[in-house]
């Protein structure tokens, strides 16, 4: 609200009753509307009066919480309408190729044998829908987890940007407002977004503003973070010196965290080189001993070794890859 309308607004007409209220954005900018995506869309047509219906059950008592933490712009009966629509397709689309399956078995058109090709069938029928029946539920609060790991990476760059800006006697408000537009800080940029958006465009005042973020966070860091900003301003306290405090905290907590990450990664090595080569090339030389001994059995040490080479090998190749190249990206 501008200062001539803090001053004089109480003179101003009051506007005629349906009259609806308009917001000056700044030159240039243009509001944003949650708009649902055309799949969204059509699976809140074919299911949202069974969404609506069921969006009161005790299985989906959490998922607005998560669809909050995890940032995304739907309502709860909306996304059930889209896993009920999903699942739906997934069902069909099984279903006609398990049926296809069955029915080449039936005809006799493949070299595959006829049960091997029913089971596929089976499998392809009912393997995809029951997944997505087990998934989509959790997955908001998946994406949260995630959110919530990006925001405790970044809580220690991100304190160090709020305690030079403290230094410096910036507000609180503009504190805030400079992070949200810090890309490099992750998902705290879209935490300090979200309470700018509450302070400047829906007139909370900063305090009840980081309530509110404080309870939509997943990560508890944050939360704890938070929560202490509101507690000393409350109470008569500095927040510069609590800004500090907390910097040189959260980044003794990383340096120990990295530490604990380097010593998994070098754990994970040793790991490797024992499992991933020592036992394989053993393996193989032993299998092949085996062969020049027992010649009637060569034919399935032939076969066991090509196992071991086409798909053992590399999937422990893929696995300690993916656990070192998950852990390595956190570092």
């Amino acid at each position: 609200m501008s200062i001539f309308a803090k001053l004089f607004g109480k003179y101003a007409p009051k506007p005629a009753e349906g009259m609806k209220y308009k917001i000056k954005l700044p030159k240039g900018s243009l509001p944003t509307y949650i708009n649902l995506s055309p799949y969204y869309r059509l699976a809140w047509k074919v299911m949202g009066k069974k969404a609506e219906a069921n969006a009161k059950d005790k299985k989906y008592a959490k998922l607005e919480s998560d669809l909050i933490k995890a940032h995304m712009l739907v309502r709860p009966q909306e996304y059930i309408a889209y896993m009920y629509f999903t699942i739906l397709i997934a069902a069909i689309a099984g279903a006609v190729g398990g049926a296809a399956l069955i029915i080449l078995s039936i005809l006799k058109l493949s070299g595959t044998t006829e049960m091997l090709m029913v089971m596929m069938g089976l499998g392809a029928a009912i393997l995809p829908p029951v997944a997505l029946y087990l998934i989509l539920p959790s997955s908001p609060g998946s994406k949260a987890k995630k959110r919530a790991k990006d925001i405790d990476a970044h809580l220690a760059a991100a304190m160090n940007f709020i305690a030079s800006l403290s230094s410096a006697d910036v507000t609180i408000a503009t504190i805030f407002k400079e992070l949200a537009t810090r890309e490099e800080y992750g998902e705290i940029a879209s935490e300090a977004e979200w309470i700018t958006r509450d302070t400047e465009l829906l007139g909370k005042d900063i305090l009840t503003a980081i309530a509110d973020a404080s309870k939509r966070s997943p990560s508890t860091k944050w939360q704890e973070f938070l929560q202490g900003v509101i507690t000393t301003a409350t109470s008569g306290g500095r927040l510069k010196p609590f800004f500090l405090t907390k910097s040189d905290e959260y980044e003794k907590e990383e340096k120990l965290n990295l530490r604990k990450k380097m010593e998994n990664l070098g754990l994970f090595a040793e790991i490797y080189v024992t499992v991933g080569v020592a036992f394989p090339l053993f393996l193989v030389v032993i299998l092949a001993i085996m062969a020049l001994i027992n010649a009637s059995s060569s034919a399935m040490v032939v076969m066991v070794l090509e196992v071991t080479v086409v798909v053992m090998i590399p999937m422990i190749i893929f696995v300690f890859s993916y656990f070192i190249y998950s852990t390595s990206k956190e570092v």
